[in-house]
C-alpha cells in the first residue's frame, strides 16, 4: 500500500488529474476501475475521481510494490536528467507561490515541437536546483510558464511553484485583471498617448494576423493603448498597454496604424529593418515585455497585491537606444 499525503503544491486539482500525473503508466479506464473497487481510496472513502484535493488529503493506493513501480514508469527520471537550468541573473522575483523571469530574445516560452528546448524546461530544472521542487512533487506538478511571449520577443514571464499558484495567475492573465506594459520602438513620429481599437483574425497556416477597424467573421476584439516616451530621428519608443492579449496583437496593431515596429519581420518594414541590422545589428523585433502590476489578490497570492514587477531592458537594447541618441532612462 502507498500512501500519498496531498500538499499545498498538489492542492486544489481533481484526484482524478493528480492520479493520471502521479501513475502516468496507468491508463484513465483502469485508474477510475481501481477507485470503484475501492484500491484507490480517498481519505479512507470511496471516491469517483471528481473530488478536488484539499492540502493534507490522504490518497492511498491499494497496489503491490511491482504494480505500483511499473505504472510510476521511467520517464520522468529521464525528463529529470536532461533538464538544464536557468541562469539566475534571468529570476527578476521569486517568493514561496511564484517567480517571475526575463525571458531573453530567441528562447521559446513553451515548446512548438516535441524536441525543442523552452523556458518551462529551463524553469523546472532551475526548481529542481533549488530544491522547490522534487521527484516526489514532479510526479504531480510540471511547471509552465503562465503568459507566452514570441520567440524574438523579450521580457516578463511569470510562472506559478505550485498548482494554486499557477492557476491563479492563468486565470489573472485571461480575466485581464492585471497590467501588462511593453516598451517598443517603432517607425515614425508619435506625440500623444493614444487607446486604439480593432479586429485581428489569425491565419493559422501562415501563423500571421490581420487587423480591421470593422468586425468580421472569425475575428477577435483587440484593444491596445499607448504613452510615446521619446522621439528621436523619426523613431519613436512607446510604452503599451496590453489591454487585451491576441496572438500578435501590438505588433499586427501598431503596424495597422502605420508605425511597425522597428526589427520586425512579419508585421514591419523590410527597408528599416535592413537598416537596423547593417547599423546596429538589430536581428528581432524591438519589443519588450517590461511591467506588470497586480491586482488586489487573495490566498496564495495575497503577497502580491498591487505589486509591480519590472524586466530591465537587454543590453543591447539599451545600447541601440543610446546609439540612436536616446536619453529615457530605462
Amino acid at each position: 500500500m502507498k500512501e500519498i499525503r496531498i500538499t499545498d503544491k498538489e492542492a486544489g486539482q481533481r484526484l482524478d488529474k493528480f492520479l493520471m500525473r502521479y501513475l502516468p503508466e496507468a491508463g484513465k479506464s483502469f485508474l477510475y476501475k481501481m477507485m470503484r473497487k475501492k484500491n484507490i481510496v480517498l481519505n479512507g472513502k470511496k471516491c469517483t475521481g471528481s473530488e478536488l484535493l484539499k492540502t493534507e488529503d490522504s490518497v492511498k493506493l491499494f497496489f503491490a510494490e511491482e504494480t505500483l513501480q511499473k505504472f510510476l514508469g521511467s520517464q520522468q527520471q529521464k525528463e529529470k536528467n536532461s533538464l538544464p537550468s536557468l541562469d539566475p541573473d534571468c529570476i527578476i522575483y521569486e517568493d514561496e507561490q511564484m517567480l517571475a523571469v526575463n525571458k531573453p530574445v530567441g528562447m521559446l516560452s513553451q515548446k512548438a515541437e516535441k524536441g525543442d528546448l523552452s523556458l518551462t524546461e529551463y524553469l523546472t530544472g532551475y526548481l529542481f536546483s533549488t530544491g522547490a521542487l522534487d521527484e516526489e512533487g514532479y510526479r504531480t506538478f510540471h511547471p509552465g510558464v503562465c503568459n507566452r511571449l514570441d520567440r524574438n520577443t523579450s521580457g516578463l514571464v511569470l510562472a506559478g511553484k505550485n498548482n494554486a499558484a499557477a492557476r491563479a495567475l492563468y486565470a489573472m492573465f485571461q480575466q485581464r485583471s492585471m497590467e501588462k506594459y511593453y516598451l517598443a520602438l517603432v517607425r515614425g513620429e508619435m506625440k500623444n498617448p493614444r487607446r486604439i481599437r480593432g479586429y485581428l483574425k489569425k491565419d493559422a497556416a501562415s501563423n500571421k494576423v490581420t487587423v480591421s477597424d470593422r468586425e468580421q467573421p472569425d475575428a477577435a476584439y483587440i484593444e491596445t493603448a499607448y504613452e510615446p516616451l521619446e522621439t528621436v530621428k523619426g523613431y519613436t519608443l512607446l510604452k503599451v498597454e496590453l489591454i487585451t492579449g491576441r496572438t500578435h496583437q501590438i505588433r499586427s496593431h501598431l503596424s495597422y496604424i502605420g508605425h511597425p515596429i522597428v526589427g520586425d519581420s512579419k508585421y514591419g518594414s523590410r527597408k528599416t529593418n535592413e537598416l537596423f541590422r547593417k547599423q546596429y545589428g538589430l536581428q528581432h523585433q524591438f519589443l519588450h515585455a517590461e511591467e506588470v502590476i497586480f491586482p488586489a489578490l487573495e490566498p496564495p497570492l495575497e503577497q502580491l497585491s498591487g505589486k509591480s514587477i519590472t524586466a530591465p531592458l537587454p543590453g543591447e537594447k539599451t545600447i541601440l537606444l543610446q546609439k540612436l541618441g536616446f536619453k529615457a532612462e530605462l
